[in-house]
């Protein structure tokens, strides 16, 4: 795992049950990992959108005795050393303030990738899986359809399940009947409450989950058997998904890396569209 303060934070978490509250609380400070020791439980009230009281119990849940102990050991997990000071930020409008955050959302997930494990697991599992599905409703549907499109030169069956409605499970269905062992989600939010369902009917179905979602605690995680977080951006009107697109291009990769005719797969294609002079060079 990554030595990351954002990963020591995930790593203190994990195991609790926690309310959407405290789910929210903890994926607040896991985004501001190297600020919130410095906070007080006000301050992390408002950075979170909850209330005081709400920070105090999120505190007792985790084990400590109460908030000010909580910003004690925080203060151990993410030293003043680590804490990255950035002054130059209030010169940027705020376009060039949803990029910083864009690129400060690809930090973190270089971090995380520092322990490729989980990765590499998610490659395998989908490459073993034929069909493959690929589900991602509404804001998730181009990550779904970008990741679904490459796969396809690869993978032999990749069925991409990018439309909701009473088919939806059907399709699930299909696949599994068809041999389908696994299937990867991409999950954005606002979550769709047809997406969780989607995910609980796979499960029943014996297909092993695999997830992209922004956080561990995104409410879909209760339906993967396997999920990787990528941070999405807010700092627009409309969510920015940098994070959760690239960590599709290295699932892709590990995925490729445990096809054993991947390559041969995309040398074919590259002949198939050189005969048919498919690209402009």
């Amino acid at each position: 795992m990554s030595d990351s303060p954002a990963a020591r934070l995930q790593k203190l978490f994990e195991g609790h049950r926690l309310t959407p509250t405290q789910r929210r609380i903890a994926h607040c400070m896991v985004r501001g990992a190297t600020e919130v020791p410095f906070l007080s439980s006000v301050e992390l009230a408002e950075l979170a959108g909850v209330s005081q009281p709400s920070v105090t119990r999120f505190a007792v849940a985790l084990g400590f005795d109460g908030y000010p102990a909580l910003r004690r050991h925080l203060r151990e997990v993410a030293p003043p050393a680590e804490r990255v000071e950035e002054p130059q930020v209030e010169a940027y409008n705020e376009y060039q303030q949803a990029v910083q955050g864009e690129i400060e959302n690809l930090r973190r997930l270089s971090a995380m990738l520092a322990d490729p494990a989980p990765v590499e697991e998610a490659g395998r599992l989908l490459a073993g899986s034929s069909p493959l599905p690929v589900l991602g409703l509404r804001a998730a549907s181009s990550q779904a359809r970008g990741f679904a499109y490459f796969a396809a030169k690869v993978h032999p069956d990749v069925r991409l399940l990018d439309e909701g409605g009473s088919m939806l499970a059907d399709r699930i269905d299909a696949a599994a009947g068809a041999g389908a062992s696994a299937l990867l989600c991409f999950a954005l939010p606002r979550y769709p409450r047809e997406v969780a369902e989607a995910l609980e009917h796979a499960r029943a179905a014996g297909l092993t989950v695999v997830t992209v979602a922004e956080s561990a605690f995104a409410p879909v995680a209760r339906y993967s058997d396997l999920l990787i977080p990528a941070p999405v951006g807010t700092g627009l009107a409309f969510d920015t998904a940098c994070a959760p697109m690239l960590l599709g291009r290295v699932l892709l990769e590990a995925m490729a890396d445990a096809l054993p005719d991947a390559q041969a797969r995309l040398e074919a294609f590259d002949a198939r569209a050189a005969a048919r002079g498919l690209f402009v060079e």
